[in-house]
């Protein structure tokens, strides 16, 4: 099954979000948790959560960039629910193999993620690391600079790229080349 956490407080408002989790929607073993809708509190079903973790071979993390950071909730999803004893630490073993990339929008170019201020792997580098302590594979992830000045059409052509990436990650999975 692919897992994709989606963490956008404003989907409503969101053309690139939006577009990229249309054009994945059909994908066959896909299942959508948005964290917003489920938790607009905060409040996080951890049992749920893990089950839903559990149940996975892929996640996928589908956010924007805001301030050069994920949203809030995923740093709450993350504190409650990947626990010592359940994602790693003695007896943490149940996301061992199992794959999690990283799929992010940023409403600012490509320029403001390079040279000398933080490039978009350093930004998403905590991810990485995440997914390395809990055993996991951490994949490439998707990037989608510059969103608020794209066109529709644009929009359209990255998240058909964005579809291929999700669907050929998995297929190699299942086949055992990745």
């Amino acid at each position: 099954m692919i897992l994709l956490q989606l963490v956008h407080p404003h989907m409503d408002r969101s053309r690139a979000n939006r577009a990229m989790l249309d054009a994945i929607s059909d994908v066959p073993g896909l299942l959508v948790n948005d964290l917003y809708e489920h938790y607009p509190d905060f409040y996080i079903d951890r049992a749920r959560e893990q089950e839903l973790l559990c149940s996975a071979d892929l996640v996928i993390f589908q956010f924007p960039i805001y301030w050069y950071a994920a949203p809030a909730l995923l740093k709450q999803w993350q504190e409650m629910v990947l626990l010592s004893g359940f994602a790693h630490g003695k007896g943490g073993d149940a996301l061992q193999g199992k794959r999690l990339f990283t799929a992010v929008t940023t409403g600012q170019p490509f320029e403001s993620y390079s040279g000398s201020l933080s490039t978009i792997d350093e930004l998403l580098s905590p991810y990485c690391r995440t997914a390395i302590h809990c055993g996991m594979k951490y994949l490439p992830p998707f990037v989608v600079h510059n969103v608020d000045a794209m066109s529709d059409i644009d929009i359209v052509e990255q998240a058909k790229r964005y579809r291929e990436q999700v669907v050929t990650t998995y297929e190699q999975m299942h086949a055992g080349t990745l």
